[in-house]
């Protein structure tokens, strides 16, 4: 072809609907005869813009229409089929690695070069560090950037040792990764991509094609790309139609963008301004060798078009930020926003609320369209979530991750449950997944896996399921009910489990033979159902050809590397909806909003780190390196999400959405919202209607707080048994022992909680009261059943570590008091020994922890204390009397074999105390000292505040009133039933 030839080149702006101006313009021009469009051939960006484009003939169509070929060129994996790659070629160009395959190859040469640098790394990160060193190798490949060119740098002192070495070793497996390419047969998909696009620029060169050939909206400024589109532009019927090209910028600015050359004299390059929506295709331009004055403007327009001055003053708003300084002399024309509505909310919650009011008023106008343009999938997830309320199905062209979704969150459970050695918190997410036993026997199986909650709340069980069977087999006597439900249901799902448990413990092995036993076990849990829909489909493919293409990869894998390396590959694993949601309404993602367009466009997420995103880091290539080998810059992204920006505000109607703060922080405004805003000052509308809208949807109207409760149930249903333990819950919380004994509600243990200061106190009396009842109750005795407690497999590591010390101090300054006592002439008379007595019409239970004979044949009652002793001042406001109740019932011959007076009361703590563990605190002082109680009088002034207590509130009629005396009150487990904080504090007017 003659290069005196003049390219065929347009430009669609932005304020006009692309995919309904193209198909109008080529319905114009070769839709003249019944298979003019049939003949010919559109090269577009991606899949989603083939639908686009087709949708748009359909609405540009009048009636019956044979539509041309569409063909996406834009995407490495969609750049396939016989227009590229014809099956008659008689040179075929090489099959294409898969990609799994390259992955898991690449990421046993990581792991290999690692290791033999001192620095091995587990599969998990072999796998996600593979991902981004195949990424950079397509870059590389996509540029045309020979990998030798990496010997060729030279480098300075300036780069750090840490990029030296991601260098060396990024060297190292391109070295390697030609010669696995070679034995397998293959190329790069990349290599194979840019290989197809060179073949079919020399065949049209050398033989046009019949029909017409379109390039349109392409952005990919590849070097291969930009070839193929000048011949294209030059063909007989040719043409390349670009979208929103700015021919109307200033040369000066156009210039400003880059990419610059190399200073002669200095050797300086003056940076490109990458960030610019216009640079990705300034480039373009240059590598297809023509200049943005040989476009001419698209004559056709589409039904969704805006105005040409929104268009300009969108275009004012992206200008670089050195010629930002012309918007003080920008006419009012120039700067008007007209159409573009801007709302901003408090929390990402309400943004989606706001988003979903929009699109469902865009119902409420017959035939009229919207759709929600955004890079946070979170935010489209809920925008779809509110929708749905409504009975709106909104299709989410980008997809979920597999990740997230039943099929995917099923096998990382699995495979955290087994790898954690089925700790219960993972066990009890893997045993209720609403996968597991899906259909007709879920209910009686999740019954069976709450009993199984019930009984593993408080400390881990010791691990494995045999850890689950000890676990089981030694219920307390007042659990053996609850543990009887759970013991008859476990053993269904332990021999589920047992197979995958039996693999995982055999330590680091093939990875297709841990993903056998998981996807085995997986099968057994939830039948066919899991790999039942899009995502079960996903999942399904995506092991299968993992355990195919597992050989290639590292020989063997740890199984806690398992769980970290699916989520991995999963994350990248987009499932996207069958077609089926609402005619009218769309949520793209940026990608998939290309070419689209709609009456209105929301664009929403306009934050920093959001739109733009933040720009993912390489970890193989310094960004100077990558400078060095014309490779794009990590900040390039931000331009291309520019420029999708001006694309989608060129909608008829546009609304821009932000939130104040995201989940955990206050967020900062997208820098495109700031430029919006700047230019437009004053006339920057806000969507002040929708945003009160959004408040009063969730606004309650009158705040009517609870009262204080206090009920007064009949005196049949007030108990006449009570513990001494319970006496001051009574007294300072009466609601709180009315939720407890009346109501008999009890707050659970978390699963695998951490040993709370109750478990470590049940665990030392437990200790203490086995070394009591011993024939010989010897120091040594005592550190050998401590020694067991303290490495019983259930004993958390971490207790372990920190209590011993401190424990074993303590225990030894029992033992040694207890020694003292005896060689004066005291006597151990018994251990945690339950006793009752009637008094004031009730009955009062108790357990102490100990009871000596003094010298002086009086009783010594003793209480052993891990925490923190009762302050003398809660004795005198008639609280903390549970020693006083004890030696009550002693002397009232409640306990069983012991009779005398109690004289001596004594909390024997194990905290610290002038820097020794161990010490002995009173609540009584023999001379009424520091206001303390008298001994011979502690007994009747403990009678004294129970008789009142009991003639309040069990004989008697008071109301359980909440929160009594909250200084006394110190524990928060009702505090949520009785709306504590909606009272509590505030004064009723």
């Amino acid at each position: 072809m003659a290069d005196a030839v003049k390219p065929q080149l347009f430009t669609i702006p932005a304020h006009r609907a692309f995919a309904d101006a193209l198909a109008a313009g080529l319905i114009r021009r070769f839709g003249g005869e019944p298979l003019g469009l049939a003949r010919g051939l559109v090269l577009l960006p991606n899949n989603r813009a083939k639908r686009a484009l087709t949708d748009a003939f359909v609405r540009a169509s009048e009636g019956g229409l044979v539509l041309p070929r569409l063909v996406s060129i834009g995407e490495l994996d969609e750049a396939t089929g016989a227009a590229l790659d014809p099956a008659d070629d008689a040179d075929p160009v090489p099959p294409a690695v898969p990609a799994l395959q390259r992955r898991m190859i690449l990421a046993r040469l990581v792991a290999e070069e690692r290791l033999r640098a001192g620095q091995p790394v587990d599969a998990a990160e072999a796998i996600r560090l593979a991902g981004d060193l195949a990424r950079t190798l397509d870059q590389l490949l996509v540029e045309e950037v020979p990998p030798a060119r990496l010997r060729d740098l030279e480098l300075s002192d300036e780069l750090s040792d840490h990029w030296r070495r991601a260098l060396a070793l990024f060297g190292i497996v391109l070295d390697r990764w030609p010669g696995d390419l070679e034995r397998l047969g293959r190329i790069d998909l990349a290599d194979r991509r840019g290989r197809l696009l060179r073949r079919l620029a020399i065949r049209w060169r050398e033989a046009s094609p019949s029909g017409f050939v379109c390039a349109a909206g392409i952005t990919d400024s590849a070097p291969a790309v930009a070839r193929l589109m000048r011949c294209v532009s030059e063909l007989p019927q040719g043409m390349v139609v670009l979208a929103d090209l700015a021919t109307g910028m200033d040369e000066q600015e156009w210039q400003a963008l880059g990419p610059h050359e190399p200073d002669p004299a200095s050797g300086f390059r003056r940076r490109s301004i990458e960030t610019h929506p216009q640079f990705h295709l300034k480039l373009l331009l240059e590598r297809m060798g023509v200049n943005r004055t040989e476009f001419s403007l698209w004559r056709d327009g589409g039904g969704h078009d805006a105005t040409a001055a929104r268009g300009r003053a969108i275009a004012n708003a992206l200008a670089p930020a050195e010629f930002t300084g012309k918007w003080t002399s920008l006419g009012a024309e120039d700067r008007r926003l007209s159409g573009i509505a801007a709302a901003e909310l408090a929390t990402p919650a309400e943004e989606a609320q706001a988003i979903a009011l929009a699109l469902r008023e865009t119902l409420e106008i017959p035939g009229r369209t919207a759709a929600l343009v955004t890079p946070d999938r979170g935010l489209a997830r809920r925008v779809a979530a509110h929708a749905a309320r409504w009975g709106i199905e909104i299709d989410d062209s980008a997809g979920r991750p597999l990740s997230i979704l039943p099929s995917g969150t099923l096998l990382t459970a699995l495979a955290e449950a087994a790898t954690q050695r089925f700790a219960p918190l993972a066990l009890l997410t893997l045993l209720k997944h609403p996968l597991v036993r899906f259909g007709e026997g879920r209910g009686a199986w999740l019954e069976g896996a709450r009993s199984l909650d019930r009984v593993l709340r408080g400390p881990r069980p010791a691990p494995g399921l045999a850890g689950i069977d000890d676990h089981l087999a030694n219920p307390s006597e007042r659990e053996r009910r609850l543990f009887g439900e759970a013991v008859a249901w476990w053993p269904e799902a332990r021999a589920l489990l047992a197979p995958i448990e039996a693999v995982f413990e055999g330590g680091a092995q093939p990875l297709a033979t841990l993903l056998g036993a998981l996807r085995e076990t997986a099968q057994a849990l939830c039948g066919d159902g899991l790999w039942g829909g899009p995502a079960g489909r996903a999942a399904s493919e995506l092991l299968a050809e993992l355990e195919a293409q597992a050989p290639a990869g590292p020989p063997s894998v740890e199984p806690a590397s398992l769980a970290p390396l699916l989520k991995t590959l999963m994350d990248e694993v987009a499932v996207r909806p069958p077609q089926g949601g609402h005619p009218r309404l769309a949520i793209y993602g940026l990608i998939e909003a290309r070419l689209q367009t709609a009456d209105l466009m929301i664009l929403g997420g306009l934050n920093e780190g959001v739109w733009p995103g933040q720009p993912a880091p390489d970890p193989w290539l310094a960004p100077r390196i990558r400078a060095e080998l014309n490779l794009p810059g990590l900040e390039r992204r931000v331009g291309v999400s520019a420029h999708d920006l001006a694309g989608a505000l060129g909608a008829p109607q546009a609304l821009i959405t932000r939130a104040r703060r995201d989940a955990s922080q206050p967020a900062i405004a997208s820098r495109f919202w700031l430029r919006l805003q700047a230019l437009a000052g004053e006339r920057f509308e806000r969507a002040a209607t929708l945003e009160r809208w959004t408040r009063a949807l969730d606004d309650p109207g009158i705040h009517d707080p609870a009262d204080q409760p206090a009920p007064s149930p009949s005196a049949i249903l007030r108990p006449r048994r009570i513990a001494v333990t319970d006496v001051d819950r009574l007294k300072a919380d009466p609601y709180a022992f009315y939720a407890k004994r009346i109501l008999r509600l009890m707050a659970l243990d978390p699963v695998d909680a951490d040993p709370s200061a109750a478990w470590r106190g049940t665990a030392v009396h437990d200790v203490l009261e086995r070394w009591a009842r011993l024939a010989e109750p010897t120091p040594e005795a005592l550190h050998a059943l401590v020694d067991a407690m303290l490495h019983d497999p259930r004993t958390s590591p971490m207790v372990r570590a920190l209590w011993q010390p401190r424990l074993k101090e303590a225990i030894d300054w029992i033992a040694a008091e207890i020694a003292r006592g005896i060689a004066l002439g005291r006597q151990v008379l018994a251990v945690e020994r339950e006793g009752k007595i009637d008094i004031a019409g009730v009955t009062l239970t108790g357990k102490f922890d100990r009871i000596d004979r003094l010298p002086d044949g009086s009783l010594a009652v003793i209480d052993y204390k891990t925490g923190k002793v009762p302050s003398p001042a809660a004795v005198r406001a008639g609280f903390s009397l549970q020693l006083g109740l004890l030696g009550l019932i002693a002397e009232r011959n409640g306990f069983d074999g012991i009779r005398g007076e109690a004289r001596a009361f004594e909390y024997w703590s194990l905290g610290k105390r002038n820097d020794s563990f161990g010490y002995i605190s009173s609540p009584v002082d023999p001379a009424g000292k520091a206001e303390k109680v008298r001994p011979e009088d502690f007994a009747a002034l403990a009678a004294h505040h129970f008789t009142e207590a009991v003639g309040a509130w069990l004989t008697g009629g008071e109301a359980f009133t909440a929160k009594l005396h909250p200084e006394y009150a110190p524990y928060a487990e009702y505090d949520q039933l009785m709306r504590r904080d909606e009272w509590y504090g505030r004064e009723r007017g």
